[in-house]
Formats: structure tokens, sequence, C-alpha cells
């Protein structure tokens, strides 16, 4: 049987995984239509997991208010499952919004427009990695083992493609970004989960889950929407939009693979 500490190192794998994709920034040689066409599959990529995650919040959120208006359950939960929701999404949005209005173009410190959209992505995914660890942590907390390892696993697959979505705005610069940054990147994307493992072992909270899960899709979609702006100025809407559907396809893909693989 596994103990706490052996399985906060196993939420630490399954975050880190996320520097798996990262060394595609070193790319070199791209055009700007192939880096607009990887900006977009890494939003199709992102705009995949933000329905996963919101789909599993709200999925929580409509059985509490469906079972209130059944007279099943009460309002006063509902309620306090429905304020995490929105505001969580609130939060993602207006918040990641608020930090790079204050403090990235304040301090100034990644001057590059890509580089700072790469660092936003991080923060998003790290926000939804946070949920992803509270989950490991707290099926251990509830004493579901097997199910705590499969979310490891399932969770360090999907990881590993969130490197590359986090890096993506990056892949043909003229200036290879510094192994530096892509460690700071890669420990503001996967750190969270190692933390939320912590954090979700020491007790179990719907509330908090929810509110994650929606800071989380808040936060993601903040970011598609500042990608695609980059990736109008990169090509053509045509190619946009393909690489966007190669994206979902590979986001609907991975999830398969979990599917199949019992994972």
């Amino acid at each position: 049987m596994l103990n706490l500490v052996q399985m906060v190192l196993l939420g630490a794998v399954a975050g880190f995984t996320i520097f798996i994709g990262l060394p595609v920034a070193l790319v070199r040689g791209l055009n700007s239509k192939q880096r607009g066409f990887l900006n977009a599959l890494s939003i199709g990529i992102l705009v995949f997991i933000v329905v996963e995650i919101l789909h599993s919040s709200w999925e929580t959120v409509s059985s509490s208010i469906t079972a209130a208006l059944k007279g099943t359950g009460s309002y006063g939960t509902a309620l306090t499952l429905a304020l995490p929701m929105f505001g969580g999404l609130a939060l993602g949005l207006l918040g990641l919004s608020r930090y790079e209005n204050i403090y990235m173009n304040k301090f100034q410190e990644i001057p590059a427009s890509p580089f700072r959209i790469a660092t936003m992505i991080a923060l998003g995914i790290g926000a939804h990695n946070f949920s992803e660890g509270l989950a490991i942590g707290q099926s251990y907390a509830s004493g579901a083992l097997s199910l705590a390892l499969i979310l490891v696993v399932g969770f360090g697959v999907h990881n590993a493609t969130e490197g590359f979505g986090i890096v993506a705005p990056l892949t043909g610069e003229k200036h290879r970004p510094p192994l530096t940054f892509l460690a700071k990147v890669g420990v503001i994307g996967g750190g969270p989960t190692f933390i939320g493992t912590i954090v979700g072992s020491m007790f179990f909270s719907t509330f908090t889950y929810v509110l994650f899960l929606s800071l989380a899709g808040g936060a993601l979609i903040y970011v598609i929407m500042i990608m695609y702006v980059a990736g109008k100025k990169q090509a053509t809407n045509d190619v946009l939009m393909l690489g966007v559907f190669c994206g979902l396809v590979l986001g609907f893909l991975a999830d398969l693979g979990v599917s199949i693989l019992g994972i």
C-alpha cells in the first residue's frame, strides 16, 4: 500500500511530464504560416481541455441544483457549489487580465510578446493542473488508492501534451528561448500538480474542487483569446482553423487512448 510520501512523489511525476513537450520551442527555421499553424494547434488542444474541465465542474454543480429543485437536496448546497463555479470563471478571466495589465506590463520581465503569451499559458495550465493534483490527493484521502494511481498516469499523459501547448507561441522565434525560461514555465505549469496533490491529500472538499476547475477554465479561455489574436498576425484564418481542428482531434485521440488503456 502506498504511503503519503509515495503518493506525493507520484503527483510530482504526473505534473512534471509537462517538460516532455517543452523542447519543441527550440525548433528553428519555421516561417510565419507554420508558426501560426502550431499556435492554432495549441489552441485546439487547449479548447479540448477547457471543455473537459468545465464539463466536470458543471456536472457537479448542475447535479446539486437539480437535486435541490426535486426536493432531494438543499438549496444551500447548490448555492455553495454555484458560487465557486461562476466565481472561479470570473477570477480566471478577469484575474489573468488584471495580472497581465499590471504585473507583466509594469515590470516587463519578459520583453518579447511570445514569451509573455507562453507565461500566461503556463499560468492557466498551472491553475488547471492544481485541480488535477487536488483530484489525485483527494482520491488518496478518500481511500481510493487505485483511482489515485489511475489519475497519476492519466494526468501525466495529458501534461506531456500541455508542455507543447505552453511553448507553441515560441516555435520558430528568431531568438532561441533560454533553458532557464523553459524551466520556469515548466515549473509554473507542472508544479501545481505536485502542490495540489499535497493539499488534496489533507482533506476532501467539493467546493474547492469546483472552484479550481472553473478557475482553470476561465484562465485557459483568456489564454486562448490571446493566442488567437497573436495567430491572426501570423497566418490566414483558413490555416488557423485547420490548426484548431487538428488540435481538437489530437485532444480527442489522447482521451480515447487513455480510455482504451483503461487509465
